[in-house]
């Protein structure tokens, strides 16, 4: 963000909670295309069991 913009990509600290919020509830997120529970191997930890559902 350069010193010219006055605000930041929010309107408020409120507006911040909320954004978050949905981002925890899962409501939002980065788009994926693949089967449920695929994940790339190298972001997998084989140590955990898999999570069903």
């Amino acid at each position: 963000m350069s010193d010219e913009t006055p605000t930041p990509p929010f309107c408020t600290s409120r507006c911040q909670l909320i954004d978050l919020g949905r981002w925890f509830n899962e409501e939002i997120g980065v788009p994926f295309e693949g089967e449920p529970g695929d994940t790339p191997v190298e972001y997998r930890d084989e140590t955990l069991p898999e999570r069903d559902g």
